[in-house]
């Protein structure tokens, strides 16, 4: 069987080293040394002024929402995992959907300014797949009209916007280290900012509020993670570079094989390069998309559908809202497998099948 991703799995010695620490110190939560060390560690690697590593990606949308005290309407994109909109209502606030790009997936600017109300008080954008938003685009529009952004880069670690990290754009940028992450810590989550009091705000929220032990700063919940989690945040990072060498060389494969195939890849923003986090195509038509869908399961291999259904059609706890480009694409997009296990022959026997359902 060939699923759509497999975590990657350091040398179990390596992380076997970690948690030897871990039993004989007995530290087992609340910001210990291993969960400090992978903080510092990636604010080094990604080159950003403040990190936080906290529970999950869910947790660091929650927030950053929290943090930069949002109220009302959050201008967001419907072509997105559902964490980033049900983030947004678990903080009492409304999701103002606004259509996609049909060549990039992410967030339409054109489209921002006439959803902007009295009640906006925010962007939330996603760089869907890791392929970063236009930035600048938004950026000029929050100035305008005074409006908070934050990104969702769950997809988006190591990824560039001319040499700048991602993370450093936006009031706060959060990011996944789930294990099906190209960059993870089994279960995990990052919130960057270059604003220290914003850095203030979330690392109170993280612990419940503590300003001390009997003290309160302000309104807190759990966000902290473990030192397990962060053992294997730790033990992964060493291959990193690995990592990606890898899933650029699969990349590469599927490029060369699938180049004669109907189905055509987002366009990756000019400015920077692919970080290898997934590797998606959009095609032609839905029937060609089933017929392939069918035919790799009959072959045990299983891509994803993601992101479908479109979230305004498919969410019960929010208005439904038609999207022109978002329901297309969501209806024709695929993500073939791509992990660090996967094999080159195994590339090729997925575009040996796509071909043939295609060619028959």
């Amino acid at each position: 069987m060939i699923p759509v991703t497999l975590p990657f799995l350091p040398p179990k010695e390596d992380y076997d080293i970690l948690l030897h620490g871990i039993w004989k110190r007995q530290w087992l939560t609340n910001m210990g040394p291993l969960a400090s060390e992978l903080e510092m560690s990636l604010k080094e690697y990604l080159n950003v002024n403040h990190i936080l590593f906290v529970t999950n990606g869910t947790i660091a949308l929650q927030m950053a929402i929290k943090a930069l005290d949002l109220k009302g309407e959050i201008i967001t994109t419907p072509f997105t995992y559902v964490a980033t909109t049900s983030s947004i209502v678990w903080e009492n606030c409304r999701p103002v959907f606004v259509d996609i790009d049909q060549k990039s997936l992410n967030i339409d600017p054109e489209k921002i300014e006439a959803a902007i109300t009295a009640k906006t008080s925010a962007i939330l954008a996603t760089h869907v797949y890791g392929n970063p938003c236009d930035v600048k685009a938004i950026e000029k529009i929050a100035t305008k009209h005074k409006l908070k952004v934050i990104y969702d880069a769950a997809h988006a670690f190591g990824v560039q916007v001319n040499g700048t990290s991602i993370f450093n754009f936006g009031d706060i940028s959060t990011c996944s280290l789930h294990a099906t992450k190209l960059f993870h810590s089994g279960e995990g989550g990052l919130v960057i900012t270059k604003d220290s009091k914003l850095l203030k705000e979330m690392a109170h929220i993280r612990n419940f509020g503590h300003d001390g032990p009997e003290k309160f700063y302000n309104l807190g919940i759990n966000g902290k993670n473990s030192e397990f989690h962060a053992a294997m945040g730790l033990a992964n990072f060493n291959f990193i570079q690995a990592i990606h060498d890898k899933r650029k060389l699969l990349t590469d494969r599927y490029d060369e094989k699938l180049r004669n195939f109907k189905a055509i890849k987002p366009l990756w923003h000019k400015d920077s390069k692919p970080n290898y986090a997934y590797y998606p195509i959009v095609f032609e038509n839905e029937e060609l998309l089933l017929k392939c869908i069918d035919f790799l399961k009959a072959n045990e291999i299983f891509g994803r559908r993601y992101f479908y259904p479109s979230l305004p059609s498919s969410l019960p706890y929010i208005e439904t809202k038609p999207l022109k480009w978002a329901n297309d694409i969501s209806k024709r997009v695929f993500c073939l497998p791509l992990y660090f296990n996967l094999t080159v022959e195994e590339v090729d026997l997925i575009c040996r099948l796509l071909l043939r359902v295609q060619n028959n």
